[in-house]
């Protein structure tokens, strides 16, 4: 029973209409603005696109250094910012002694092979002159100087061009350096800048899912590292013992080659094939066979196994992401790719799959293997 006069009831629902009349043109309003609002941080993301990717390489550094100094922490008695400091300490020395040693060895090697590799591209072009196909046009690889630099002014604008690539080079390389310097240091405090633009209920979700988003890029990044390591030791040495020429800056371009899944293997093949070219076709044919059997065992067995742990992407989407990338934004869309896609699956998952669409990918693969169990059977 309701004992209120019939003017207070007609006040109520009066009052109570009030938010429903407002509410239609709020809610237009409100959807409105919010689509502007993802219009316009997508149109900065976009034309920032070149200082995000510092900034994504800056966090995957961090990650480095932040998986380094976990691995210190069983031996090393000391707090985090402590380790931390001894490992910059001692890739510092690494670097200092790699530097000192390759100094007087790395130029003279690589001046060789790139002589070598000239000659035979020279070869290579006038055997399919012949065949009528001009590889680097009619006067191509003939005389690189005079075709690069014909005259002065031509001298001077590729002068400005290699010492700008050069400068915006290593002013990159040292904004990666220092971002990833700060953010391993202070972590928290950096992700919690970013997770105090949320709704305060979903804080503690944002964090957690960040925190994967971390772990996914330490191991992602320590993987790669690892395959680098082996591949470079592998390939030297596999090189060496069939006395190719410069086998140390082959072994060293193949396992850099592996930071670019798919693509950089093959380009890798490359040089050296020029390299064996000239010294038979015997050796040209062990030097490719030996490569092809390093990279498949690498490809097919050590890789997965490594990065079976971080990344659990299908091949094809990969690829996909690193064609798409590197039309995009170039070589530094092809080289963060991979850990961009793992990156972007964890948010995408967690983010929009669990959260907004209330499913459960592990549900629904159990429910897949289930039903294909049952059809077998």
């Amino acid at each position: 029973m309701n004992d209120a006069s019939p003017g207070e009831r007609y006040d109520e629902v009066a009052r109570g209409d009030e938010p429903c009349r407002d509410a239609g043109p709020r809610s237009v309003l409100g959807t409105g603005l919010s689509l502007l609002a993802v219009g316009v941080a997508l149109f900065l993301v976009w034309q920032t696109v070149s200082s995000l990717l510092l900034i994504f390489a800056g966090v995957l550094c961090a990650a480095f250094l932040d998986a380094s100094a976990r691995a210190l922490a069983p031996v090393v008695p000391l707090n985090r910012a402590w380790r931390l400091t001894l490992v910059l300490l001692l890739l510092s020395a690494v670097a200092g002694f790699g530097l000192d040693w390759g100094a007087g060895k790395l130029p003279e090697q690589t001046r060789n092979l790139i002589k070598v590799m000239d000659a035979q591209l020279d070869i290579v072009q006038a055997h399919l002159l012949s065949y009528g196909v001009e590889l680097l046009g009619p006067e191509g690889g003939r005389n690189f100087s005079q075709w690069l630099f014909s005259d002065q002014g031509r001298l001077i604008s590729h002068a400005q061009i290699v010492l700008g690539g050069a400068s915006s080079l290593l002013t990159g390389a040292l904004v990666i350096l220092f971002l990833g310097i700060l953010f391993a240091f202070d972590p928290i405090s950096h992700r919690d800048s970013l997770v105090m633009l949320m709704k305060r209920s979903y804080r503690a979700r944002a964090s957690a899912v960040m925190d994967e988003m971390g772990a996914v890029m330490r191991l992602w990044f320590v993987g790669q590292l690892v395959r680098i390591i082996l591949m470079t030791l592998c390939v030297w040495i596999a090189l060496y013992l069939i006395g190719l020429p410069g086998p140390f800056v082959l072994g060293l371009q193949a396992g850099l080659s592996n930071f670019i899944p798919y693509l950089g293997p093959i380009m890798a093949a490359i040089p050296i094939a020029l390299v064996a070219m000239p010294l038979g076709a015997s050796l040209l044919i062990w030097a490719i066979v030996v490569y092809t059997i390093i990279q498949s065992v690498e490809g097919y067995v050590i890789g997965p196994l490594i990065q079976r742990q971080a990344v659990e992407i299908p091949p094809a989407w990969t690829l996909v992401a690193i064609v798409l990338l590197g039309a995009m934004f170039g070589v530094m869309g092809i080289a963060l790719a991979m850990p961009a896609v793992a990156v972007g699956r964890v948010a995408i998952i967690r983010f929009y799959v669990e959260d907004w669409l209330e499913d459960d990918p592990r549900r629904t693969l159990q429910e897949k293997v289930e039903r294909q169990t049952f059809v077998s059977g």
